[in-house]
């Protein structure tokens, strides 16, 4: 008979140690819940309300863009 669920589980988990790789549990927002549709535009024009506040943004972010294409030539 085969390895149980577990022994693979444990064994493929001891495989990844090995490879130099450690578990890591990451939580993140339930976009199933209730109101998820409607704090994300709250949050969203929010941060669209700072951008336009941001003067400099705009040159900032053409300044980025320019030095991006101009390494990409080199």
């Amino acid at each position: 008979m085969g390895l149980s669920t577990r022994e693979r589980v444990k064994k493929r988990r001891d495989a990844l140690r090995d490879a130099g790789l450690r578990p890591v549990q990451i939580w993140v927002p339930d976009a199933r819940r209730a109101g998820f549709d409607e704090e994300c535009r709250r949050q969203s024009a929010l941060v669209a309300k700072a951008d336009r506040a941001d003067h400099d943004l705009n040159d900032f972010m053409d300044a980025a863009l320019v030095s991006i294409l101009s390494d990409e030539d080199a």
